[in-house]
């Protein structure tokens, strides 16, 4: 698939940033982010070239609300020049049908798909980079795919879902709902602290390859069954392990078992790592509109010897427990400062370096299937897919949310040597769908 850019526009803000709102700096937990963009694909079955105007000003009229958008990185200072220089608009054509590319196979490696993105993933952070790039993707015969990347400095995916359905609801012509605040430095101030090394930069890793795992309702069904024999729906005052967990479990599994299998047989420390959203789960109560990177990080060590010998039930269980564990310590993250700083920074600062270590080996899941983004229509209808591409971060793995909301789409990140094992890890292949 090749895509050819026929056109590129900067969208300003419909309404000029007044000057007291000139200059964004960025929070603590935001400058340490590394230096990409959070991204998401939307694929629409229809294209009505009438709508495109519509399209660019509705998001003209939203990057009044998010204004940040709009201006630069000032890489040096933290901060973010909210100068209204626009967003990047571009459009492009596709050589071939949208039919094409969707559902592909499960062993097909994704890369290409970030032809559909606007700009790099690691294209970020330089003085001319734009915070917000969009490209609409025009497939012959009919279709659209919409690319949207917004920088890691003052998005994270939640805050990238919150703008998206406020660009939605204003384009077919209801309210925008959202109100975001862009605050987050009055609470944790920037410290001049670098971005953390991901092995994310501006020329891409192709080492590092994608491929997509989808569970569907029937899978799920048995892994949970899998997880807690004999529960039954409707005759079971316990509920049933989530989605999230029980995918996320025979993953971490079958990832362990890849990573002996890569090296020879040998195990060592396991490190996994849950992503939990602190909205509204502090006291008193972040806003579910702050924008900016406002998750924790939740996680548990096995030893490796544990690795050897670990249970699927067992990892279900400590899933749960641990991600329960995260969400009740939001509650103290701006009552402790100190422990806040911990839950938010300082984790993440420690997998960085233990994900560096040849003596760990470091896992990073993220949930991604609550935000909604099936519902949302820009005047073309509701997408029919919702994809990621290659965001070149190896061992991780970010769940989304399938059309019908009762699967996981399992979007798995790894060195293509560590991909060999996995891919034909016959746990996975048992559950998922082809």
């Amino acid at each position: 698939m090749k895509t050819s850019v026929r056109s590129r526009k900067l969208i300003k803000p419909s309404t000029p940033t007044p000057p007291n709102l000139r200059s964004y700096k960025i929070s603590a937990m935001d400058e340490i982010n590394p230096t990409m963009h959070v991204i998401r694909i939307l694929y629409y079955q229809s294209f009505d070239e009438k709508m495109t105007k519509n399209f660019e000003e509705s998001l003209a009229r939203v990057l009044t609300l998010f204004y940040p958008l709009a201006g630069r990185y000032v890489k040096d200072k933290h901060f973010v020049d909210c100068n209204d220089e626009g967003a990047v608009c571009l459009e492009a054509r596709v050589d071939c049908e949208l039919h094409q590319i969707l559902n592909p196979p499960v062993n097909s490696e994704l890369s290409w798909l970030n032809n559909l993105l606007p700009v790099g993933v690691g294209e970020a952070d330089d003085p001319t980079d734009p915070m917000l790039a969009v490209q609409l993707n025009k497939f012959q015969g009919g279709g659209l795919a919409i690319g949207v990347c917004a920088s890691y400095r003052i998005f994270d995916s939640y805050s990238m879902s919150m703008f998206l359905a406020a660009w939605s609801n204003d384009a077919t012509g209801g309210d925008p709902i959202v109100k975001p605040d862009f605050d987050s430095t009055s609470i944790f101030p920037a410290e001049d602290a670098a971005p953390l090394f991901f092995e994310v930069s501006r020329v891409p890793d192709h080492s590092i390859v994608i491929k997509r795992f989808v569970f569907d309702k029937d899978a799920i069904s048995r892994l949970r069954d899998r997880a807690n024999p004999g529960w039954k729906p409707n005759t079971s005052t316990e509920r049933p392990p989530s989605r999230v967990a029980v995918v996320s479990a025979l993953l971490t599994q079958a990832l362990l078992r890849a990573d002996m299998a890569k090296l020879g047989g040998r195990s060592r420390v396991a490190n996994v790592l849950q992503v939990v959203n602190v909205r509204e789960r502090t006291v008193p109560p972040v806003s579910k509109y702050t924008c900016g990177t406002w998750v924790s990080t939740s996680g548990f060590e096995y030893t490796a010897d544990e690795c050897c010998r670990l249970e699927y039930r067992e990892i279900v269980s400590k899933m749960r427990e641990t991600l329960i564990q995260g969400v009740k310590d939001c509650e103290k993250i701006l009552s402790d400062k100190a422990f806040g700083r911990w839950a938010l920074i300082d984790v993440n600062i420690d997998a960085a370096k233990k994900a560096a270590s040849s003596d760990y080996k470091v896992l990073w899941f993220t949930d991604w299937s609550k935000f909604g983004e099936y519902g949302l229509d820009f005047g073309w209808g509701k997408p029919i897919w919702v994809s990621l591409s290659n965001a070149y971060v190896p061992d991780l793995v970010t769940l989304m949310n399938t059309k019908e909301n009762d699967g996981i789409e399992a979007w798995v990140y790894l060195h293509e040597s560590d991909m060999v094992y996995f891919e034909q890890d016959e746990e996975v292949i048992k559950y998922i769908t082809n």
